[in-house]
């Protein structure tokens, strides 16, 4: 991976440092800030054009200043989320494409407007220093030695080369170290005779008695087995996801009646901190003065934002939409509830991620009536050959070989089924999942406003005209309900009408002069006060959610708008529930009534229904149902749900889930679709078979040869034979999932 870090002047003035990062051919920017305070001229910029997925501006510095249009390009290009862009300095304009379903226009608007102002000028230019890692350290060539000695005992063997004896012992030797360390630390550590150490007495008598062949072989396959072993382990750097970074930032607050930015560190309970659109509150406190319609999606998974105003309390890591708010400042960092939920990823058990091949277990308690059966042969024969034909027939070798090669080739399969699957163990957890918690906002649901119906209360007017009146007047507003039932109304093909003048008003609603009426378009408190004759709604019941169309103060509609299910989710339920035979929980930071309506339309139990949970207490659902014995998969995509993902036996989250929550999870649905999940759990479930399968392919043969050494006698290169020959067909019929997946 390639990083350069850039020092530069975020778009409130002070430095930040931002990362230039490159995977998989890809740059990235992630963004870190500094301590400096030094402040800049602002750079002008204004949006021309927005449509779906794309957004021209104007930069008029483009045309004079050729290194502030570089560096702009460069920081643009870079970020993961612009597809593609524009930049022309001749007119002063950059276009911008974008996934509109991973951001929204309004925070893509907020964060072009300080990627502009970041390339003011460059302060700093240095390559980032790497912390080293496992991964980059250079481990013991063991594979390459194990193939090193079998070509010396091949050339010396068979082909009749004059090979030195002591050069083939030396380099088995070298091979066998990796061998010899787990099996003293078994003896030492574990306090147990391993099956390493059953390898290495068989290693070891058989290269004293000159049967170089033999030794080699198995070096070979307990190597191969090994590695492919470790190739099934997650691999991934960061171990540690820090949600608080998002708030390593600096924070106005007011003291002695004056305003001052200041870093984030320094800020002190008591404070008065003031947070302004598009601002991420970073402290836990109490509304002083001030009103803001807050998006808490990130903390709680409420889907809608809140509307917040003095003596109520709102929370760090939430957006401010619109509005300005004075907060006293009551918890700091990680007394916060967002620092909180850092200190439970942090507190989650850390898992070996290799696979814990639990017909490597059934084998380990062979190891020592095989030494007993070994050591008894030789006491009556007094031949060591026949004891060491004994000790090479331990299956364990085949089964270390054919178990990862057959969870390697699941991997890949539902790798080409559009499932990741990050490590052995994983796949085995997911085997054996029998309670599956699913987050509601984003993972059942689709996570976003969408309209549901409009109904006219007026019968001179249709449903159409209450819509076209409606999304005329939220046009251009940044609220997701107005983005919903603009959405809705482009759907329809409506034509929008001509609004003249129009007033916002934060968490009520939007009056605008449309044709020549007044027209008021928000919640029915917002209507009420503006005298609006309600009495249409006498005797009916109301939607949960809705906003209320009224013209010339008189009620003409309702429209009413839900955080929709997904398509696919009834269906999958229904399958973990009648098929797989799997115990459904769904959790939500939802109120009790939403919750509750979206688990009935889903078939979920109401004692399986979590509501009004913070991530800590998500985390604690799942702690407690695995306490009960339960293999728990937990499934979620929001930066809410990643204590819960890190204390699952199994986690899953979507492609287009937050890094925190991709970084969290196990499994990665790629399509986004949770078919996907049936399809991994089906992926484990079959895999789980093939390798019971192939463990009596191994242990077959072999304990049929076994037989036939105790009593007759067998040749140790004859044992070698059986036992790696049932290791190659065992590993060779693991190979199905991927060339199952190639002929699909």
């Amino acid at each position: 991976m390639v990083q350069v870090k850039v020092g530069l002047p975020s778009s409130a003035g002070q430095f930040s440092q931002l990362t230039l990062t490159q995977r998989n051919g890809k740059a990235h920017l992630v963004e870190s800030n500094g301590h400096s305070r030094t402040h800049l001229p602002k750079v002008e910029h204004s949006v021309i054009h927005t449509t779906p997925g794309r957004i021209r501006l104007r930069v008029p510095r483009l045309r004079h200043d050729p290194n502030y249009a570089q560096r702009l390009q460069v920081l643009l290009e870079a970020d993961a989320l612009i597809k593609s862009i524009k930049l022309k300095p001749a007119a002063a304009s950059v276009a911008v494409t974008y996934n509109p379903k991973k951001v929204s226009e309004f925070k893509l608007r907020h964060h072009l407007s300080h990627l502009i102002q970041a390339a003011g000028e460059v302060v700093v230019l240095k390559p980032a220093i790497l912390p080293s890692t496992k991964e980059t350290q250079k481990s013991w060539p063991g594979l390459q030695l194990s193939g090193a000695a079998t070509t010396l005992a091949v050339l010396g063997g068979p082909l009749g080369l004059p090979i030195p004896p002591m050069l083939m012992v030396g380099t088995i030797a070298l091979a066998t170290l990796p061998v010899l360390q787990r099996a003293w630390k078994g003896i030492t550590v574990e306090r147990k005779l391993t099956i390493d150490f059953l390898d290495f007495i068989a290693i070891a008598i058989t290269t004293w008695q000159s049967h170089f062949l033999t030794p080699t072989l198995m070096l070979n396959l307990i190597e191969i087995g090994e590695n492919i072993r470790d190739r099934t382990a997650r691999c991934s750097a960061q171990q540690t996801v820090d949600l608080l970074s998002s708030l390593g930032q600096f924070a106005w607050v007011e003291r002695n009646g004056e305003k001052q930015q200041i870093p984030i560190q320094d800020v002190q309970s008591g404070d008065t901190v003031i947070v302004y659109p598009g601002e991420q509150i970073p402290v836990d406190g109490t509304i002083l003065r001030g009103k803001a319609l807050l998006d808490e999606q990130k903390l709680t998974g409420e889907s809608v934002p809140v509307f917040k105003t003095k003596g109520q309390h709102v929370f760090a890591s939430t957006l401010v939409r619109e509005g300005r708010i004075y907060i006293l400042t009551e918890r700091l960092g990680n007394d916060t509830r967002a620092g909180k939920s850092v200190q439970l990823m942090e507190q989650a058990p850390v898992h070996d991620t290799r696979m814990e091949n639990y017909a490597a277990k059934i084998a380990q308690k062979a190891v020592l009536p095989t030494l007993l059966l070994g050591g008894a042969v030789f006491a009556l024969t007094r031949n060591p050959a026949r004891a060491a034909s004994i000790l090479t027939l331990d299956f364990a070798t085949g089964i270390r070989v054919c178990v990862p090669t057959t969870v390697l080739a699941a991997l890949a399969h539902a790798a080409k089924r559009g499932v990741l699957i990050r490590s052995g163990r994983a796949l085995e957890q997911l085997a054996q999942v029998d309670t599956i918690v699913f987050d509601k906002t984003g993972t059942l649901t689709q996570g976003e406003a969408a309209v549901v119906g409009v109904e006219s209360l007026n019968p001179t007017i249709s449903s159409m005209r209450v819509l076209q009146l409606a999304a005329t007047a939220e046009q251009r507003l940044t609220h997701p309900v107005a983005e919903a039932v603009m959405r809705y109304a482009e759907a329809h093909k409506i034509e929008f009408l001509l609004r003249s003048k129009w007033d916002y008003q934060l968490g009520l609603g939007v009056q605008a002069e449309i044709d020549g009426e007044l027209v008021y378009v928000g919640s029915e408190r917002f209507l009420r006060h503006k005298d609006v004759d309600m009495s249409a709604l006498d005797g009916r019941q109301k939607p949960a959610s809705a906003i209320y169309v009224a013209t010339n103060n008189e009620l003409q509609g309702i429209i009413e708008y839900c955080d929709l299910i997904r398509p696919e989710s009834r269906e999958v339920i229904s399958r973990l529930l009648t098929v797989e035979n799997v115990e459904v929980h769904m959790l939500t930071g939802d109120n009790r009534r939403t919750a509750s309506a979206v688990a009935a339309q889903l078939g979920i139990a109401p004692t399986n229904t979590h509501a009004e949970a913070f991530p800590e207490q998500k985390a604690t659902v799942v702690r407690e149902l695995h306490e009960q014995g339960k293999t728990v998969a937990f499934v979620g995509d929001g930066i809410n749900d990643s204590p819960a993902l890190a204390y699952a036996d199994v986690s899953v989250s979507f492609a287009n889930g937050s890094d925190i929550a991709r970084e969290t999870a196990d499994v990665v649905l790629m399509h986004n679709d949770l078919h996907g999940l049936l399809e991994a759990i089906a992926i484990a479930r079959q895999t789980k078979q093939l390798i019971q399968q192939n463990t009596g392919i191994v242990a077959i043969p072999n304990l049929a040869a076994l037989v036939v050494a105790v009593f007759f006698g067998l040749n140790p290169l004859a044992a070698t034979v059986v036992n790696n020959g049932s290791t190659v067909v065992a590993g060779v019929n693991g190979l199905r999932p991927m060339l199952k997946s190639t002929n699909s």
